[in-house]
Order: structure tokens, then sequence, then C-alpha cells
């Protein structure tokens, strides 16, 4: 029996997406038979509510009643299965919306997907600095590090932290544009020795490489995109998604074989 009340796909949706219980009725009964008992707690929503909901699903040929229980058809599996990759992809949406202006168009091969599970911190007006602070935080619960692109802004701050860890042993590899490495071993030269001389520091440079930052921690990797104008970190997404790993891997190979190590003109400057 066609619902009475739906003329079309957009009907349906908007059916579901009106109540958030609906959606989770729908979803629960999809992963197994429900009693109305079970579905009153799983949804919070009345006795009533859930009886009219029920209702409707069974008018859309969505679920059966067997005995006691509402199961669901193979229908509803696809409709649930659907809107739950329609939710997900909206909560990435959501996720991304205030960092995506600051992705350049160069990180094309970085796909929304890969993103769907990842951590975003935003740079706000009243809390700057939260993508170094998240940044930091990685850096201190991995054994190896390893960072391509052009961010001062990221590295700059945690100049204490990275020199610590790597003295430490954290073994590092750091691809910088050259004028960057200058920058960095003539401000911070004391901080810079240590790190050199304890072989735990590889630094090679690349005339050309992209306007955002990538770091390989142990288990996450992060892209890191600033505001060209200001030179503050704007955003730093992480994710340990696998398909994100092999972008990431990936990529700083690429510049890698390209990239040449530290000259020497550059320390003893």
């Amino acid at each position: 029996m066609m619902p009475k009340t739906a003329s079309g796909p957009l009907d349906d949706i908007a059916f579901l997406a009106r109540s958030e219980h609906r959606v989770t009725a729908l979803d629960a009964v999809a992963d197994r038979p429900r009693s109305r008992a079970d579905l009153r707690a799983k949804t919070g929503a009345s006795s009533s509510t859930i009886g009219r909901t029920l209702r409707a699903f069974e008018e859309r040929s969505w679920i059966r009643k067997n005995k006691n229980r509402y199961e669901a058809t193979e229908l509803g599996v696809f409709v649930a299965a659907g809107m739950r990759e329609l939710v997900g992809r909206f909560e990435t949406e959501r996720k991304l919306r205030d960092a995506w202006q600051w992705l350049p168009d160069e990180v094309g091969s970085f796909t929304i997907e890969m993103a769907s599970d990842a951590v975003v911190t935003v740079a706000k007006a009243d809390a700057p600095y939260c993508p170094v602070n998240r940044f930091a935080s990685l850096l201190r619960e991995t054994e190896r590090f390893r960072f391509v692109g052009f961010d001062i802004a990221l590295l700059e701050p945690c100049k204490d932290e990275l020199r610590r860890r790597i003295v430490d042993g954290m073994h590092t590899e750091i691809i910088d544009p050259p004028n960057v490495a200058k920058y960095i071993l003539s401000t911070y030269r004391e901080h810079c020795s240590a790190p050199l001389e304890s072989d735990n520091l590889a630094v090679r440079v690349h005339d050309e490489l992209p306007p955002y930052g990538i770091s390989l921690f142990d288990d996450r990797i992060a892209i890191s995109c600033y505001n060209q104008d200001s030179g503050i970190v704007r955003v730093l997404i992480d994710t340990d998604s696998p398909e994100a790993r092999e972008w990431a891997e990936s990529t700083f190979e690429y510049y890698r074989r390209e990239a040449r190590p530290l000259g020497l003109e550059l320390v003893a400057e």
C-alpha cells in the first residue's frame, strides 16, 4: 500500500528528517527486531508518537510486525542505510563548514570523505591558538614526526616542544622552503643546534612546496592551513583515516624525492 501523504522521494526524506526519533527508530529496527517498548526507550518518544511512527513505516512497507516485535523489510533496511549515509554526509559538512574556506584549492586529492571522522580545530577570535594547541598535543603523543609544507605559524610556537621531543629521541624529518629553513636556523640557532646534532632531526628543502602543511604522526595525519595575509594558522584537520594516511604518505614521499638535504651554507649563516 502506498503512503497517503507522500507524493515523491523528497516527501519521504522530509518525513524522516522532520523528527530525529523517526530516523533513530528506523535505524534501530533495521539493526534488529524491536518491541514498541524498546523503541520508546531508544528514542525517548511517547507511546502515541511511536505508534504513529510505526504506522507510517508500515504504510511505506519499511517494517512489518512479527508478533510483538517490529522488523525492517529489505526496503526499510535500504532506506535506513541511505539515511545514515545522508546524515553522515551532513555531519561531515557541518564539521568542515567553518574550515573549508581556509583549505586551498591545491588540496585537490584530499577528499571530503577522508575528513568524515576527523577532528577539525578552527581558530576563533577568542581562541586563536586552538589549532596550534591541538598540534602540540599530537606532537607529545608521537615517536616519529614528519612535516612538509609552509607553516611557520604552526611550528614556531611549538619550537620548545619540538626541541625537547627531538632531543629526547623523536625521529623527525622536516621539508621546508629554503627561506623558511633559513629563517628558523638564523632566528632560533640555539634551539636548532642540539636537535641537529642529535641525529634525530633531518631537514630537507624544496623550492615548490604547497601553501599548507602536512604533518605525519604515529597514528594520525594532519593538514594545517594559514591565512597568507596574517600568517595565523586558521585550521588544523587531523584524522586516523587509512585513506588520509595513504594520501599524506604519498604526498610526503613525492616532495621528499625532489627535496635536497639542508645545505651547509644555511647552517653556517
